[in-house]
């Protein structure tokens, strides 16, 4: 009977303390060098952004459709194009980026989280999570290498 009240004490601190954290708030600022910091405690004398965390996703899954008329001005002629909507911290990012340079594949990257007209493009396309690749008038949701080479290297 003691251990059963231990553990049901331990098990509620911990669930606690878990939803303590799960509900910090998380603080952007720029130091005097241009450099972006995140941190989960507010800097004294420093001007500061809240970041919505639950604003944008990363896809898990790729999804594939065409990209539909759109007002978005990107300039995806040149070797159909590739442009890629992204974020730092988004790893699905960093694979897709590293393997469009490795392949010697030109492409525009816009971070929406420092870019404005990003941002305003991925608003405009629907993007609900990054990273969101446009390769020529089709959209690929999400990044593997063989779904991306279907599209990129595929015959008109």
């Amino acid at each position: 009977m003691l251990r059963t009240t231990a553990f049901n004490t331990v098990f509620l601190f911990i669930t606690a303390m878990l939803a303590n954290i799960a509900s910090a708030e998380i603080y952007r600022w720029v130091d005097q060098n241009g450099k972006v910091h995140f941190s989960d405690k507010k800097p004294q004398h420093k001007q500061v952004n809240t970041v919505n965390i639950n604003q944008t996703n990363t896809y898990q899954n790729v999804e594939l459709k065409p990209l539909g008329p759109s007002s978005v001005s990107t300039n995806r002629k040149r070797n159909k194009g590739v442009v890629m909507y992204s974020a730092e911290w988004c790893g699905y990012c960093k694979v897709a980026r590293n393997y469009f340079q490795s392949k010697n594949i030109p492409f525009k990257e816009y971070d929406i989280e420092k870019s404005q007209k990003g941002r305003d493009d991925f608003n405009k396309l629907g993007g609900g999570g990054v990273p969101l690749i446009l390769v020529g008038k089709k959209r690929m949701s999400g990044f593997t290498q063989q779904r991306f080479d279907n599209l990129y290297y595929r015959k008109k």
